[in-house]
């Protein structure tokens, strides 16, 4: 192995994945025309999140360490992508708590 870090990326963006189908379903119980911005990003995150497990669980099982590089590699991208999806999410979802002025 080139690099240590597919492993920690797996389990990373798996816990993560879990936050953002927890963040999804319990919007659902908010209003739908507040959250829908919410909603749609958490998806998105929840997708970049997926392809990033998957990519770092095939860099982990190949033999080729240059595949392995760069699969390794990839899964970082969609990885750090997701995270500034999740920074987002959290903003947003702390601005829809706010109280609102009128």
């Amino acid at each position: 192995m080139a690099n240590n870090t597919s492993q920690h990326i797996l389990g990373t963006s798996a816990n993560l994945l879990g936050f953002c189908l927890f963040v999804i379903t319990s919007l659902h119980i908010a209003s739908p025309n507040e959250t829908k911005i919410i909603d749609g990003l958490t998806s998105v995150t929840a997708l970049l999140l997926t392809i990033s497990c998957i990519f770092s669980f095939a860099s982990i099982r190949t033999s080729n360490e240059t595949r392995e590089r760069r699969w390794e590699t990839i899964a970082d991208y969609f990885f750090v992508v997701a995270l500034f999806g999740i920074l987002t999410i959290i903003a947003l979802i702390a601005l829809n708590f706010l109280p609102q002025t009128s």
